[in-house]
């Protein structure tokens, strides 16, 4: 039983912050499928992905058995300037849909980047710092990661890469003025600077860009500059490991006032905050200790869950990376120019897709304009404007509520906040002026898509 008189915010001490990052593929039944190199179709080598990532972060990356990392103490240092971040219990929203609900929310904004990006983005400008770099690349969908990571490489000096998909360098000109004031470079993507983003602006003129476009410009900037390594903040392995501290602080959040969740809600583009969130919850359900229902939400312009296929494909529409098997739309598909920038990518982290085709949790896509609905909501009754990544998870955490509502169930619904959106006021902008659309591909673009997959299964 929960203890009465739960806090509107439940902090931690920072002695109670974890200091071991958790690996939940150690725990898994399924392990994830390997990494293949495109040219051999092999498993990728240590060797082989150390050209491309840094040395620490390839181990990272390729670790199936190690259950805990130890975080280290640079790491714990900066952590401590935002962390432990609160666990809120939305008092507010649950009155105002009049739930017998109780909803808590993970809030991962209240640091200068603005979201939980920063948690992998220190952990990887550490390890290149670390390992002697001159700097690092990358790409950014929102924004939040890159400004997450021009924050860490500020932090230890390192010269830091962005490129920006096209369409959000536009709508958030605020976000890539933060990157810059960090000292990053910020790059619109598909770009004129890299072979892969001109021979991508030659096959689609006019482009808004995708993450896969901006991945592949990132990845060849970084293997063709000497003294740089690309860094990726979403999707792989080792930003999943990174980003546990979410899931970790939030399990003893609730354990320190006895509740038990029901229902976890994250929302899914590649992976990080919802791998982050559910870690710890994830590791008792498949040890049978726990049923938590978990459910990832994505938006209905980029469903790589509920109608992509589960195989091999190129992480980046450049095919440059590796190959993973995830749920995917297939690398070319570049979603509709909708806000939610950072759930613009074409697939889905191999972990959280392993766990989804084992049935260990759902997944529900969401139109753009309900999320916004919910997105104001919140904003009205809790007084967070939050951003358009996070409300997908609000949507589904109030359609929960709801439904609780209607049976009389008094459940304990936990979703992830992962940051603010107060960069994103043109897409609120559009969403009060009514102009605001649901574009939602057809069956027939996704096939075409998918019909273009590498032939592995």
């Amino acid at each position: 039983m929960a203890k009465e008189n739960i806090p509107y915010k439940i902090y931690l001490e920072e002695s109670e912050m974890p200091t071991s990052w958790y690996n939940l593929r150690a725990d898994m039944k399924n392990k994830p499928a390997p990494l293949l190199n495109p040219g051999t179709g092999e498993p990728m080598k240590a060797e082989e992905l150390a050209g491309v990532f840094c040395e620490e972060l390839v181990k990272q990356e390729l670790d199936n058995e190690t259950a805990y990392f130890p975080i280290p103490k640079e790491i714990l240092d900066f952590y401590k300037m935002y962390r432990p971040s609160p666990l809120v219990r939305a008092y507010f929203l649950e009155k105002k849909l009049g739930t017998p609900a109780h909803i808590y929310y993970k809030f991962e904004g209240n640091n200068t980047s603005g979201s939980h990006k920063l948690n992998s983005a220190i952990a990887q400008a550490y390890y290149a710092k670390k390992q002697g770099l001159k700097g690092v690349t990358t790409e950014t969908g929102a924004g939040q990661w890159g400004t997450a990571l021009s924050m860490a490489c500020s932090y230890f000096d390192l010269d830091c890469k962005v490129y920006m998909v096209k369409v959000s360098y536009e709508q958030k000109p605020f976000r890539r003025e933060v990157m810059r004031t960090y000292g990053a470079s910020v790059t619109p993507s598909p770009s004129m600077e890299t072979n892969i983003g001109r021979a991508i602006n030659a096959e689609f003129p006019g482009t808004t860009g995708s993450l896969g476009c901006a991945i592949s410009e990132a990845v060849e900037k970084a293997v063709t500059s000497d003294g740089y390594r690309y860094v990726l903040g979403s999707v792989l392995n080792q930003v999943l490991l990174h980003q546990s501290v979410i899931g970790l602080e939030t399990k003893t959040a609730l354990d320190k006032y006895g509740i038990d969740a029901d229902i976890i809600i994250g929302c899914a583009g590649g992976g990080s905050n919802l791998g982050g969130l559910i870690a710890p919850f994830m590791r008792e359900k498949i040890k049978g200790e726990k049923d938590y229902r978990i459910i990832a939400v994505e938006p209905a312009s980029c469903p790589s869950f509920t109608r992509g296929s589960y195989r091999y494909d190129f992480c980046d529409t450049g095919k440059v990376c590796p190959l993973a098997k995830m749920y995917t739309l297939g690398s070319g598909f570049i979603p509709s120019a909708n806000h939610a920038g950072g759930l613009r990518y074409h697939g889905m982290s191999s972990v959280l897709s392993q766990l989804y085709d084992d049935g260990l949790m759902e997944a529900v896509s969401v139109k753009q304009t309900e999320v916004f609905k919910a997105a104001e909501l919140f904003a009205r009754v809790e007084g967070i404007l939050p951003a358009p990544e996070s409300s997908h998870a609000i949507r589904v955490a109030i359609d929960e509520a709801l439904k609780c509502k209607e049976r009389g169930e008094e459940k304990n619904i936990v979703f992830g906040l992962t940051g603010t959106g107060y960069f994103d006021l043109v897409a609120y902008q559009k969403f009060n002026d009514g102009v605001m659309n649901d574009y939602i591909p057809t069956d027939e673009e996704i096939a075409a898509s998918l019909a273009k997959l590498p032939n592995i299964k």
